[in-house]
This record gives structure tokens, C-alpha cells and sequence, in this order.
């Protein structure tokens, strides 16, 4: 039978998750129906998703037999926007958490890009009973870096475009977002612009999110020894938002993890390199 690829249509989930006090209607994708669930976590960027962050990423694991699921974080994508004062990491493991027990799911394993791979460790450290194995890119861990000036350019970038979202911005913080610009295309600037312009809410309480707590990814670094889960970290050599020391410091703190380095590539390993990089997860989740 041939393959028949993913849409994000067809896939699209709603579920409500109570959280704070307040129910939250959250958005994932729902893709294939393998024995093994994989949860893909994106990153914090202005009008990202799931599905907008590992569109590269989904058939290959799909197609290979495990089931995907592309959670949208509160205030990303189509789920509810928030205020959040406290640890983002630990809102979006509370918000998977809530997600996957509706759907009955036991364990999965996480994949997670920036954000979302702080989102990946603040779930392993709460509920590790529940996870397979983990894929860090480009976070994991929050701190400073030892060489990289803070906030770094990326960051600065991403934050002035939270602030004032048009196009001028989205296209100075993705030309440094990914090391080859030229395969940025004007229908993905046009598509990213439409996510963020069509949620203003979600730009609005990001900054007030900001103002209410500046830091909102906490520094695990103390705890990273506690992930028994093997874990794959994948890092691009020239990232402009996360430094590559973070990276070593994953590699530092949890037992018997491994660290792959891309050159030539930013911050979007997953999109950057796509065809080697699904390979390199597939065979990492395959290892016995």
C-alpha cells in the first residue's frame, strides 16, 4: 500500500486542559497509529507550531510506524493564549502531561527544539515513569553561557519581534535563525507573518509573560544527573540563540547521554538538515 502523507488538517486535535484555575483548549496533530507515540515540542519563535516546526520531521517517523503527536504549547498556534509568571518549561510538561493521559497514552518519547527541548526535561524530571527516550535540539537546559554574550542576538531578535511583528523583523531574525538563508522562501516568511499576525493575543501576553517573569526557562543544569532516559542531543555548530556550550552542559549532566554536531547549521537542526537528521532519530529510537 503506498504511503499517504500526513496533513495538518487531518490530523488537527482539540483537547481542554485545566491549569490554574482555568480551563485551556489545546491544539495538537495526531499522526499515524504506531505502538510507540512520539511527541515532537517546538520552540518559543513568534507564530511557531508543532506542525509548523517539524514539517520535515513527521512522515519519516510516520512512515516508519510510530504514531506523532505536534503539541501547540498555550500561546502558541491554535490553542488558548496565557499569562504565565512562573516556569514555562514546567506549563507545557503539566500541559503534555494532561494531553497524553486524555489519550491514554503511557509513555512516549520526546523530541523537543529549543523550547520545547526544556519543555522535553521538565516533563522527564516530573513524571520520568513516563518516558522512552529524549531528542534535545538546541535547548534542554536554561543558565548562562560561559563564552556567548546574554541574551544572545538571536534572542534579542526574537524578543523585538514579539514586540513588533511585520515582516522587516521576521525576516531579520530568521536570516541568523538557520545558517543557509537562501532556503528560506517568501511563502514560509508569508505563512510564519500570517501565524503571528492572526494571534496577536499570543504576542501580547508573551511580553507580558516576559515582564511578569524574565526568566521563564529555569536553569536544570542541578538536575540533569536525575534523567535516567537515554537521551540524544543534537546541537548546530553555528546557533546564533542557543549557544553550543548548553549543549555540553546536557551532555555534562546526563548519565550516558550523546551529542551530535551539525556544522553548517542554526538553530533548526530538524529543518536544516532533515533527511540526515530523521535518520539519526529513527536509528536512536530503533537502538535497542
Amino acid at each position: 500500500m503506498t504511503y499517504q502523507p500526513q496533513t495538518e488538517a487531518a490530523t488537527s486535535r482539540f483537547l481542554n486542559v485545566e491549569e490554574g484555575g482555568e480551563t485551556l483548549r489545546i491544539h495538537f496533530n495526531d499522526c499515524g497509529q504506531g505502538d510507540e507515540t512520539v511527541v515532537m515540542l517546538h520552540g518559543s519563535g513568534p507564530g511557531a507550531t508543532g506542525w509548523a516546526n517539524f514539517s520535515r520531521n513527521i512522515d519519516p517517523l510516520v512512515e516508519a510506524g510510530y504514531r506523532v503527536i505536534l503539541l501547540d504549547c498555550p500561546g502558541w498556534g491554535k490553542s488558548d493564549t496565557i499569562i504565565n509568571s512562573g516556569s514555562r518549561s514546567d506549563l507545557n510538561a503539566r500541559i503534555l502531561k494532561s494531553v497524553v493521559d486524555q489519550l491514554d497514552i503511557q509513555k512516549v518519547h520526546l523530541l523537543g527544539n529549543s523550547m520545547g527541548g526544556h519543555s522535553a526535561v521538565a516533563f522527564t524530571l516530573t513524571w520520568p515513569e513516563r518516558v522512552g527516550k529524549l531528542v534535545l535540539m538546541g535547548g534542554g537546559t536554561g543558565g548562562m553561557s560561559l563564552f556567548t554574550p546574554m541574551p544572545t542576538e538571536g534572542i534579542k531578535l526574537l524578543n523585538g519581534l514579539y514586540r513588533e511583528p511585520n515582516i522587516d523583523n521576521l525576516k531579520k531574525m530568521m536570516n541568523i535563525f538557520v545558517y543557509d538563508p537562501s532556503d528560506l522562501t517568501e511563502a514560509l516568511f508569508e505563512a510564519r507573518l500570517n501565524n503571528m499576525l492572526a494571534r496577536r493575543n499570543h504576542l501580547e501576553n508573551f511580553i507580558k509573560s516576559l515582564e511578569a517573569n524574565p526568566k521563564q526557562f529555569p536553569d536544570f543544569s542541578p538536575r540533569l544527573a536525575e534523567i535516567k532516559a537515554p537521551t540524544l542531543i543534537v546541537w548546530g555548530r553555528n546557533d546564533r540563540f542557543v549557544p553550543m556550550d548548553a549543549g555540553l552542559r546536557l551532555l555534562s549532566g546526563i548519565n550516558g547521554s550523546e551529542l551530535h554536531i551539525y556544522r553548517d547549521c542554526g538553530h533548526w537542526a530538524q529543518w536544516e538538515h532533515a533527511e540526515s537528521f530523521n535518520q539519526l532519530v529513527l536509528d536512536y529510537l530503533n537502538r535497542a
